[in-house]
């Protein structure tokens, strides 16, 4: 009796473990996982954690609306913390471990290039939401910021002009890592093209976490003195505070030397007094302050997300173009993973093609088919008192990204995949 007892204890005790396990493994399937990978500690944590925030809310959003083929997106957040081997590290943690089915991540070019190798060798998929400098192109990486001819070469083109004061003399301002230096190349090869000499080109670095610009801005003053003169930034991070501080301090005001940044939007903004800064520019492909109603719900979106999870500053958020090109990515993505009906990196890649998407900028924007770029409106705005930018000048409708630069020899044949 004894044993025939322990046998039925036994058996129910395996079929307890089983149907525990199977209910676990249907839990698991019922969810896709998806990995964000930013930094929310170190230099770069001032640009990218909003990142996080907005990814974070974009997934709250799909998931309240039925989630993705009927299942549930499972947020997997990792903190590489501003260190570049440290990307790699998390983004084999996030696919190999967590067994994500696709990461939005990085900001800087030398966090992506570290984390490309682990993407490749795997065959996974990597949303990179921020403006870069080209010169690449690979499978397993979607480019939802802008390359430099929706970035870079139209604000020069603009400074040239009447409207944006008519520069002759350029300098080139930016942290010492990829992709200021990728970028400066390509616009010192395109001033050439204009005919501006290098005499007439200065071009300085700081590294990373750079706080002292005294002597830069000084010399910008002096240099300055041998005809108009236009600042090209491409400063990253914390970095961006001491800067504007200093142009503030020097009384540098844009109708003397404009300053047209490429990673300062409104989230970097909050932590400067703004009112020296009026008047100078920064260039992308949206801005809070342009008026639509798909940007007036997705900023409100993100307000009430901000107080609604108590984020630090709830009520002084304020949304910016990676955040704007975090929310298209996802929603681009969740769009091709319903189209395939699978999260298979090879048949998400062939449903992501041609997919598009009504964006907060206010215009359609379209995954390119042959070369993971997303076309593009390109705008420019100046600095308000309130931290905010009033567009002075836009593309009419969205701009196909050239990855690889016609400036730069030998690119010619290279604009597919």
């Amino acid at each position: 009796m004894l044993r025939r007892t322990l046998i039925k204890a036994s058996i129910a005790s395996a079929f307890a473990l089983t149907a525990g396990g199977l209910s676990m493994q249907v839990m698991a399937a019922d969810t896709i996982k998806v990995g964000i990978l930013h930094s929310l500690s170190g230099t770069m944590a001032i640009s990218e954690t909003s990142l996080k925030d907005v990814a974070l809310m974009t997934i709250e959003e799909i998931n309240a609306k039925g989630g993705v083929m009927g299942k549930k997106l499972e947020p997997v957040v990792v903190d590489p913390a501003s260190n570049w081997p440290l990307f790699a590290e998390k983004a084999r943690q996030l696919v190999s471990q967590d067994k994500v089915a696709v990461v939005f991540g990085c900001w800087t070019s030398v966090s992506r290039k570290s984390v490309l190798p682990v993407f490749k060798e795997t065959n996974s998929l990597l949303f990179y939401p921020v403006q870069y400098e080209g010169e690449e192109l690979e499978k397993n990486v979607f480019y939802t910021g802008a390359a430099p001819n929706q970035q870079a070469i139209p604000a020069v083109e603009y400074l040239m002009s009447k409207d944006g004061g008519g520069a002759k003399r350029f300098v080139l301002l930016g942290t010492d890592y990829v992709y200021p230096r990728t970028t400066n190349k390509i616009l010192r090869a395109f001033l050439h093209s204009k005919g501006v000499k290098d005499s007439d080109i200065d071009e300085v670095y700081t590294p990373f976490g750079h706080s002292d610009y005294q002597t830069i801005v000084a010399n910008i003053k002096k240099f300055a003195a041998g005809g108009k003169t236009a600042v090209i930034s491409t400063i990253n991070g914390d970095s961006n505070v001491p800067f504007y501080k200093e142009l503030g301090n020097a009384g540098l005001k844009a109708t003397d030397v404009p300053v047209v940044a490429f990673s300062v939007g409104e989230e970097e903004l909050r932590g400067v007094d703004t009112k020296p800064l009026v008047g100078h520019l920064a260039a992308w492909n949206y801005f809070e302050s342009v008026k639509n109603p798909v940007n007036t719900s997705f900023i409100k979106a993100y307000k009430d997300y901000a107080k609604a999870k108590n984020l630090p500053n709830a009520d002084t958020v304020v949304t910016n173009d990676p955040m704007e090109a975090t929310y298209v990515g996802i929603h681009m993505w969740a769009q091709a993973v319903e189209k395939a009906k699978s999260t298979d990196t090879d048949k998400v890649i062939a449903a992501m093609g041609g997919q598009t998407f009504k964006a907060p900028s206010g215009f359609t924007l379209t995954m390119d088919k042959t070369n993971h770029h997303l076309h593009k409106p390109v705008m420019i705005g100046e600095i308000r008192p309130d931290g905010q930018f009033n567009v002075v000048w836009k593309t009419k409708g969205p701009i196909r990204a050239q990855p690889w630069s016609p400036y730069i020899p030998g690119n010619e044949s290279k604009q597919s995949m």
